[in-house]
């Protein structure tokens, strides 16, 4: 066993560090290929497991990753509060996977560097049949991202004090733009003739141009003309109205507080950012979409991220199976009795 113990600092700009001069050149390279937020969640994640392994980075093996793996899906807080979704106790299947990703792509660096010999973190268990690919160590369930009703929405549009607010609403209502990228916002980034933003630093650092309803914009406009303070010297869009950051850019705590205050007025359960992104795609599938447009408008850099959007679309499915079913009762004594 080890006597270090990970520490995690996380230092204005500059990487996060652990206090073990080989988990900090990887956090180092990993800080030029990923976000802010990436790099955070890598360090968090290498942090908790090395706390539970308690050994050097080179002497983790296998039997090591197993047992952190029963390790965390142990049940949390006194073993009495279990998720509704999957009936478990310990941390969600997507956390651990996650955790594990992490891992691994840190013994994938010190293979590479040649500090240790092989990953120790299994691709999967083997299978006994032949050509079979092998089981994966854990298996994330999928799982249907909620949306919003229309009367849901409508209350959700009418609960909100400020045009700021609204405008923000309607970005990801309308737009399907996540909370970062409307609160990254800038006001040259708005294309008023073209009733388009352009998106300057999406997830993963892509950028792209995407199309709003006209609504948006009126709100936006009623936004600047009314509620922006005339001294604020940011280029950002969307700032704070009032109190002592009055002018500075919103913050996305700040963002989620406004959310979840119009949620509790409108009397709804749930309505979070990325519920609105779900339900603008959704309505957009619904309404005819090609599945590549919105891909596109999604900002999604893989068509199986998009893919999802068939299934929430209950219209399409629904439409489909109504024609299947009607070439199937025109074939001859098909449903027929004889």
């Amino acid at each position: 066993m080890s006597s270090w113990m990970p520490c995690l600092v996380h230092p204005a700009h500059a990487a996060p560090s652990l206090g073990h001069p080989v988990l900090d050149d990887y956090l180092r390279f990993v800080k030029a290929r990923v976000r802010a937020n990436s790099l955070l969640a890598v360090a968090f994640d290498l942090k908790v497991f090395f706390e539970v392994t308690g050994r050097e980075p080179v002497d983790v093996t296998t039997r090591d990753v197993l047992a952190f793996i029963e390790a965390q899906r142990q049940p949390r807080r006194g073993g009495n509060v279990v998720r509704i979704d999957d009936g478990e106790q310990g941390l969600s299947a997507r956390t651990v996977k996650r955790r594990l990703s992490s891992v691994s792509g840190l013994f994938a660096f010190l293979v590479a560097r040649g500090d240790v010999e092989s990953n120790p973190v299994p691709r999967g268990l083997a299978t006994r049949r032949i050509g079979r690919r092998g089981v994966p160590l854990i298996r994330a369930p999928h799982t249907l991202p909620r949306v919003l009703e229309p009367e849901e929405a409508t209350a959700l549009l009418g609960a909100l004090r400020t045009q700021r607010d609204r405008a923000m609403v309607e970005a990801m209502l309308f737009g399907a733009l996540r909370r970062c990228e409307v609160l990254g916002l800038r006001l040259e980034d708005l294309r008023l003739g073209e009733h388009r933003v352009f998106v300057a630093d999406g997830k993963g650092g892509h950028q792209r141009l995407v199309p709003i309803a006209p609504k948006f914009f009126m709100t936006v406009a009623a936004y600047l003309a009314d509620e922006r303070p005339m001294t604020s010297t940011t280029d950002r869009l969307f700032v704070v109205l009032k109190g002592q950051r009055r002018g500075l850019p919103l913050s996305a705590s700040g963002l989620d507080e406004i959310l979840s205050g119009a949620r509790t007025r409108a009397g709804l359960q749930h309505a979070t950012c990325h519920e609105l992104r779900h339900t603008c795609l959704t309505r957009l599938r619904e309404a005819g979409m090609a599945l590549e447009a919105v891909q596109a408008q999604a900002g999604h850099r893989s068509i199986e991220s998009t893919r999802i959007y068939l299934h929430l679309s209950n219209s399409w499915l629904a439409e489909e199976y109504r024609r299947a079913m009607s070439v199937l009762d025109a074939l001859p004594g098909n449903g027929e009795q004889p």
